[in-house]
């Protein structure tokens, strides 16, 4: 089973013809609310991709947070540990423009009370793999995943949104927590200033690999993917082309798809690239779940 511990949003849409600047007021004709939040996308895309999904965080007692749980259990995750808490459910508002690409801002809302003894023992137990990200506290997110591998599962953790100020002893639990370190390129290099710097996103992987005694996986969109294991090697895996329609949901389709291939015992090469064509899938539609690939879909797509 996979167990998903992280966030939970409604996100507010809206197509502009280009990101605003500080101090610009840019026009949208309308606005669309999607579901989203980094632990639930990465949980939807998992589901699809045909795993067995457990979600573990936090809804407001409100209409977005009704919602948002009717729509995960309606992807197939198991939501029996969603908890309802007094604060509003989190909101992400999102500006995309006309080359698909996006600004984001997140209200952390019922997120930011994410707890660990909101993940049961009884989970645990049959939880091979974790995927963490950085929308709740990191506090609950190091403890939770310090259980899940204290009884004998993984962690995938994707460092985003990777804080501006995030520090080395902070980068360094989450290196000692952590078994597939999952970035982008700018979060690979924020990684890899808080422990001293790296000149380009391959070096960081490099160097967080082996500090971390761990894989280091960089998305690096229409590059694919890199990744860095202990021993110093850097492989890849290329990208699939495609014209994007909206780059919103394909980090998180990314990962919910290595997450799925991992937990069926697929190898780390072909995880990866598995995780590549589903990631690429997911930038043809408009929104972070609705272009997220079943694996029938994936297969007939990679097939083609």
């Amino acid at each position: 089973m996979i167990l998903v511990f992280g966030s939970i949003n409604m996100d507010l849409v809206a197509c502009v013809p280009a990101i605003p600047r500080p101090g610009e007021t840019v026009l949208s004709p309308g606005y669309r609310t999607l579901f989203g939040g980094k632990g639930a996308n990465q949980a939807v895309a998992a589901a699809r991709m045909g795993g067995k999904v457990t979600m573990v965080g936090r809804v407001g007692a409100d209409g977005f947070g009704e919602a948002c749980r009717a729509n995960l259990a309606a992807n197939g995750v198991t939501t029996d540990h969603v908890a309802t808490c007094a604060t509003p459910t989190g909101c992400a508002f999102i500006t995309v423009d006309s080359a698909g690409e996006n600004a984001i801002t997140v209200a952390s809302g019922a997120n930011g009370e994410v707890e660990v003894g909101d993940l049961p023992d009884g989970v645990l137990a049959s939880a091979s793999l974790a995927v963490m990200q950085m929308e709740v506290p990191l506090a609950a997110s190091l403890a939770a995943a310090a259980r899940v591998r204290a009884a004998g599962g993984r962690v995938i953790w994707n460092l985003a949104p990777a804080p501006a100020g995030l520090g080395a002893a902070d980068m360094l639990a989450i290196l000692a927590a952590t078994d597939i370190l999952v970035v982008n390129e700018i979060e690979a290099l924020m990684a890899a200033h808080a422990l001293g710097g790296a000149p380009d996103f391959s070096t960081a992987a490099r160097q967080l690999a082996a500090q971390g005694d761990t894989v280091c996986v960089v998305t690096a969109g229409a590059q694919g993917a890199f990744f860095a294991t202990p021993d110093g090697a850097l492989h890849h895996a290329p990208a699939f082309p495609v014209t994007p329609v909206d780059t919103t949901g394909a980090g998180d389709t990314f990962v919910g798809a290595l997450a799925s291939e991992l937990a069926s015992f697929t190898g780390l090469d072909q995880a990866v690239q598995r995780a590549c064509a589903a990631a690429s899938m997911a930038c043809l539609v408009s929104g972070a779940q609705d272009g997220m690939p079943t694996r029938p879909q994936l297969d007939a797509w990679i097939a083609r």
